[in-house]
Formats: structure tokens, C-alpha cells, sequence
């Protein structure tokens, strides 16, 4: 037992066929079940569609908060495991962002919608079949790749089940909101890279991430890499911020409609 949750053992390796058998199953169970809630909920009220992301909420939190427990148990150095936990990755910072789309209200609550479901699926595959890291480290069926492949399927069903039921409204006038917790979250992970020699959000190492065309781009430049990588997700929230507005102002003209608000306020 101590061993699933120390993750001690010998790791089967990243991309072996346990690794991408076990994070298929995950993609499975978290399509379906998307889909299934989705598919019930997509013309009931907004409470009853809101439930279901309060309970993803609870999950998600509650899963984390239980790995950052049994890593403290099993820690010789607290403080230290803490540090390595801090939802500063862009994957984890859903455990805010899903939080935020189920409890809060108004244009924050739809802002949080939109940047669950822009982020959710990226975090989920890349989370899964790209943890080359996590996977090359420690077994696959190991407590830290079992509850991080449970997370980041929380975070992809999240995303899925938002626009299955409709709740993603994607306001060009809510996307300062979007682009603002982005920016909070990077600010952040910098400051903890910074004071604690981590690597938040990937802005100090490319770590093996795609991000290493831009870190060899730049010399690894403690400035521009980090500024790089920030304009990348700034760049993939304005991309569906764009699309939405074209299909919605092409909705409006087939219909013969008054244009939506769509204006930057």
C-alpha cells in the first residue's frame, strides 16, 4: 500500500502501452459521462445544469486536497511538498476555475464558464497522454497518476458537459475577465518560480513540452521565454473568443436578427 501512494516502484515509462491504456480508459469514462449529463441536462433550467458542475467542483477540489494530505503523510519535508502544489499550473488552475463557473454569479460566473471550457480539454489530453514526466517517474496505476489522471479528466469532462448544456456564452465583453485570470494565475507562478526555483506554467523550462521551440528560440531568456509562453494562452483564448463571435454574428444574419452585444465593455 505504501507504495501505491509514495509512487515508489518501477515505472512502465511514458507512452507504453500501460501508460496510454489507462489514460484511453480515462477519456473514455470522462466523454461518457460529459455526454450523458450533457445530453439530460441540455434543456433543463440553469440550477439543474448547475449542479452538476458544483459536484465537479467538490470532486476535483477534493481529490487535490487529498493527494496534498497523503503527500504530506508520507513527506520527510512539508514545506517542501507543499511548494510543489500550489495550483499554479495551467492545469490546475482549474481547481479555481471550475469552483468559480459553479458558485459564482453574473459575468464572473460566465467568464469562468468560458475558461473552463477553452482550457479544460487542452489540460485533460495534455494532462493524460502528454504527462511524459509524471508517467516516466512513477508507475501507472501509482497514487500521484491515478489522482492526476483524475483530475484532469474532471477538468475535460467539465469542459465538454459546459458547451454539451449550452452554459458556455463566450460575450466578447466578458473576455477582459478571461484574459485577466490568465494573467493573475501567470503573474503568480512566476513569483512562486521565482522565490521557491519551481516551474509553474512551464515559464522558466520548457521541461520537454512544445514550449521548447520557443525556449531554444530565445536562449531560454528568463523574460522573453516567460512572456512567450503567456502570449501562447492569450493567443488560444482569443482564438475561440473569435470564432464564437463569427458564428454567432452568422447565426444572426441567417436569421434575420438585431446583432447581438458583442462590444468590448
Amino acid at each position: 500500500m505504501e507504495k501505491f501512494f509514495t509512487g515508489s516502484g518501477t515505472p512502465q515509462g511514458a507512452f507504453s502501452w500501460q501508460h496510454l491504456t489507462f489514460v484511453t480508459i480515462l477519456m473514455g469514462i470522462m466523454a461518457f459521462c460529459a455526454i450523458f449529463f450533457g445530453r439530460r441536462n441540455r434543456n433543463a433550467d440553469e440550477k439543474t445544469k448547475n449542479k452538476v458542475l458544483i459536484w465537479a467542483a467538490i470532486l476535483i477540489d477534493g481529490f487535490e486536497i487529498f493527494k496534498i494530505i497523503v503527500n504530506c503523510a508520507y513527506s520527510d519535508d512539508i514545506p517542501a511538498s507543499l511548494s510543489n502544489v500550489l495550483p499554479l499550473f495551467l492545469c490546475s488552475i482549474q481547481l479555481i476555475t471550475i469552483p468559480l463557473a459553479a458558485f459564482t454569479s453574473g459575468r464572473i460566473k460566465e467568464a469562468s464558464l468560458d475558461f473552463v471550457f477553452i482550457f479544460g480539454m487542452l489540460g485533460a489530453v495534455l494532462g493524460t497522454y502528454g504527462a511524459s514526466q509524471n508517467y516516466g517517474c512513477y508507475p501507472v496505476l501509482s497514487f500521484p497518476n491515478v489522482v492526476s489522471g483524475i483530475t484532469h479528466s474532471i477538468s475535460g469532462f467539465a469542459s465538454l458537459y459546459i458547451v454539451i448544456v449550452g452554459m458556455a456564452s463566450m460575450k466578447l465583453k466578458n473576455s477582459w475577465i478571461s484574459y485577466s485570470i490568465l494573467g493573475c494565475f501567470g503573474v503568480m507562478a512566476y513569483i512562486a518560480n521565482v522565490a521557491l526555483d519551481k516551474n509553474y506554467m512551464f515559464l522558466m523550462r520548457d521541461d520537454g513540452t512544445p514550449y521548447s521551440i520557443f525556449y531554444n528560440l530565445v536562449n531560454g531568456n528568463k523574460v522573453i521565454y516567460p512572456i512567450v509562453v503567456i502570449l501562447t494562452l492569450v493567443i488560444w483564448i482569443t482564438i475561440y473568443y473569435t470564432i464564437f463571435y463569427f458564428v454567432n454574428e452568422k447565426k444572426q444574419l441567417n436569421k434575420g436578427a438585431p446583432k447581438q452585444e458583442n462590444a468590448l465593455v
